[in-house]
């Protein structure tokens, strides 16, 4: 394992300078771009699991639009915001009491990698950073697009965010640049829905497919590990690291896949889902309940309808809290009541 890490220091010592020294926005964009295209065609030649045509396309083109939209308002407040401020205070930070510039390109990747890594953790403790990050989380059809699915706050505070490492730090033009493509070739990679050999032997050292994919699971107690962007050795450090296949992708509930609807989607609490959306099940949830009330009386005939309403109201109550429901919702819900009393009759 040490020789491992040692070998990895040696490679993106040697590979961070040398890409300082020939790194320029065109070759990263262009980089990105091939990279994003090879992980796309291993997803369809040979992906990790089958996902439908249709919502795969779907998936694709909800990223690909939120991802325009992105970057059209981060142009809008300035061309390049990193960039900028990396020319104005690149000679302040505290790199710049590492005189070798190896070491100094290297630490600033190592810090920025953890930094997200505190983020990510961050969005999944506190709800009203989840809000906007549950946006990530909710392509049921995990693929190198998914990379791109960010809300456009979470994406302006990540910008806050880099623009003080920038400043404290001093980071570089040519080191923003560089820590910024190695950095979002990484998350491509890691959300590509392929599996390949000595994958976990990788994971040892950075982030892979098949550990990000549990961090998109559907249930919380998987989905709240594996918070690291390059390295796992955060993960591993920190206790938050979780070997495991998950079975199902995406978030509980309902949930848009649309670019409008995403964007809204960031400003819905979690658990606000619109009471319509929730009115689908209820028939069956208090059919459900209104079946056990019977069943521990023994089926005795001539309490159908209290059972029901009891039902009805334990089931609104857990459905809804103390919360009003709207018209519309009990409309709904009276029109299903009937339904019920002319099929039971």
């Amino acid at each position: 394992m040490s020789s491992e890490i040692t070998s990895l220091t040696t490679f993106l010592e040697f590979h961070l300078t040398s890409w300082s020294a020939i790194l320029s926005g065109e070759g990263a964009v262009f980089t990105l771009l091939i990279v994003f295209i090879v992980l796309s065609g291993l997803e369809f030649s040979c992906p990790k699991r089958r996902l439908p045509a249709k919502q795969l396309r779907q998936s694709y083109q909800t990223n690909a639009s939120l991802f325009i939209f992105n970057g059209i308002v981060i142009s809008l407040l300035s061309a390049t915001p990193l960039l900028i401020l990396a020319e104005s205070y690149s000679d302040q930070g505290l790199l710049n009491y590492i005189p070798n510039p190896a070491w100094k390109a290297l630490l600033s990747f190592l810090l920025l990698d953890l930094m997200i890594y505190c983020w990510h953790k961050a969005s999944h403790d506190f709800d009203c950073l989840w809000m906007f990050h549950k946006v990530h989380h909710n392509d049921p059809y995990l693929n190198v697009s998914t990379a791109f699915r960010i809300h456009i706050v979470e994406l302006l505070i990540i910008t806050v965010l880099k623009s003080a490492y920038i400043v404290v730090l001093g980071v570089n033009e040519t080191m923003v640049l560089t820590n910024e493509t190695i950095s979002t070739l990484f998350v491509m990679f890691h959300h590509t829905n392929i599996s390949f050999r000595s994958e976990k032997r990788l994971g040892q050292i950075i982030i892979v497919p098949y550990l990000h994919r549990v961090h998109h699971s559907t249930e919380r107690t998987e989905h709240d590990n594996n918070y690291g962007m390059v390295f796992s050795i955060w993960d591993r450090l920190f206790g938050t690291l979780l070997e495991r296949e998950s079975i199902e992708i995406g978030i509980k509930n309902h949930s848009p896949q649309t670019v409008l609807g995403l964007l809204k989607f960031g400003f819905t609490p979690e658990n606000s889902v619109p009471a319509h959306k929730l009115n689908l099940n209820l028939k069956s949830m208090i059919a459900e309940a209104a079946y056990y009330k019977a069943e521990k009386r023994a089926f005795a005939p001539g309490n159908e309808l209290r059972d029901w309403l009891e039902a009805k109201k334990e089931i609104i109550r857990m459905v809804y809290g103390d919360k009003p429901i709207s018209k519309r919702g009990r409309m709904m819900e009276r029109g299903n009541r009937s339904k019920s009393i002319v099929t039971n009759h």
